[in-house]
């Protein structure tokens, strides 16, 4: 593995596309339910939204400790 695909697998994250088609919304929604409550665009968050966005959490934490396994296999030789 070199430096750049190694920053750019940390980099990766999550995207707002993901995080829609797991909640079965559009992405328009996720970026107004991320709004301050203020704003006149604001929406409120889709019921049950706990449970997927913790789901991705687990995907993304699982993805990014392989990340660290290969890193930590490579600086030990």
């Amino acid at each position: 593995m070199d430096f750049k695909k190694a920053t750019d697998e940390l980099m990766a994250g999550v995207t707002r596309a993901e995080i829609a088609k797991a909640l079965g919304k559009g992405a328009d929604l996720i970026r107004q339910a991320r709004l301050d409550h203020a704003a006149n665009a604001y929406r409120t968050p889709p019921q049950g939204w706990e449970g997927p966005l913790a789901a991705l959490a687990e995907k993304e934490g699982n993805r990014l400790l392989r990340l660290a396994k290969a890193l930590d296999k490579a600086s030990a030789k």
